[in-house]
């Protein structure tokens, strides 16, 4: 049996060379191709999913959200660590981007976005790396529930955001999953849909609210529309993020990881949503099981005492363990369906 598997073993590192070779060999051109056929494919899906519409128009909006958030081609090309921001004219390195889950990204933030179904790729020389650039509007005039978060807290990200004329798709050569996504903003008159920005409310500083009939708000960031209306956890879920959302915040958690980083972090992790919060929970957990969360104001780790540490995870667990039942739930659901 050893001998066999030594065999095995060696013919497995044989193939691998051999497919890393021809990796190797695929000219520039003949790559070039490669991905334009692909992201062509996922630009057409896209344009037929979420196509250009009326910016205020929910039904297209949440019919968008469900299908991205479903077995698309955009979700398939997601890798585990989405970094995602607006292009602001510097190279990536330099860039700050907020890193997502790829339900979080296919769910909350591609659906904001409106496609003219069309994609095209080409090498960026200066980034020595392949891009994807698919012409979009974005969808400005939806009630703010239904944004992740208040894009308007910052009166520039919500003007970029309202003027986004395009998403780039940066690459990864071999395998053409995506690596980066940024939007790039232009001018109104630029975008595909050309009307006046949409007056948003005033920001109160809270990510999280409470609306007059007593919902959470934003409704998107509690799964609403993605999961089904009668998955039995939903409710449990937002309770015990809840919970943990109160440990998170003796653990001063919520001080860093929120939209306005105001510890000017280079790649941001967004905690302050159940939804969030459910893409990061097992970076949450390595993080505070190994001493690396909290940090202090200059980046430090600045481990939590024993019974903070204690309850942070116990909550942290108890969140876990309840977004896996729902997503058996959910996967027991569709896989029963004719």
């Amino acid at each position: 049996m050893n001998k066999k598997r030594t065999v095995l073993i060696a013919v497995l590192a044989v193939a691998g060379l051999v497919v890393g070779l021809v990796a190797t060999m695929e000219t520039r051109e003949a790559r070039l191709n490669r991905l334009q056929t692909q992201y062509s494919a996922l630009a057409e899906e896209l344009g037929h999913l979420c196509p250009i519409a009326a910016p205020e128009d929910q039904a297209a909006f949440d019919r968008c959200r469900q299908a991205l958030f479903g077995d698309s081609l955009l979700r398939r090309d997601l890798p585990d660590e989405l970094l995602w921001g607006r292009a602001r004219g510097k190279p990536l390195k330099d860039t700050p981007l907020t890193q997502f889950a790829p339900d979080v990204y296919a769910g909350l933030y591609a659906p904001l976005f409106m496609f003219a179904g069309t994609a095209v790729v080409e090498f960026d020389e200066a980034e020595q790396s392949y891009k994807a650039t698919l012409p979009v509007a974005f969808r400005n005039r939806l009630p703010p529930g239904q944004f992740p978060y208040p894009f308007w807290h910052d009166k520039t990200k919500w003007s970029s955001y309202q003027s986004a004329a395009a998403l780039v798709f940066w690459l990864k050569p071999a395998t053409g999953k995506i690596r980066v996504a940024q939007f790039i903003p232009g001018t109104v008159s630029e975008a595909l849909l050309a009307e006046a920005t949409s007056e948003a409310a005033a920001f109160d500083g809270k990510w999280l609210w409470t609306d007059a009939d007593g919902r959470t708000q934003p409704q998107v960031t509690v799964f609403d529309g993605l999961y089904s209306h009668d998955n039995p956890h939903l409710a449990t879920i937002e309770t015990a993020y809840q919970a943990l959302a109160l440990e998170m915040r003796n653990g001063e958690c919520d001080k860093c990881h929120v939209p306005n980083n105001p510890n000017k972090m280079q790649h941001l992790v967004l905690l302050q949503t159940p939804a969030h919060a459910a893409g990061e929970i097992k970076r949450i957990l390595r993080a505070v099981r190994k001493g690396e969360m909290p940090e202090d104001k200059d980046g430090h780790e600045k481990p939590l005492p024993a019974a903070a540490k204690a309850s942070l995870l116990s909550k942290a667990e108890a969140f876990d363990a309840v977004l896996t039942e729902a997503r058996a739930w959910e996967t027991q659901k569709h896989s029963t369906q004719p």
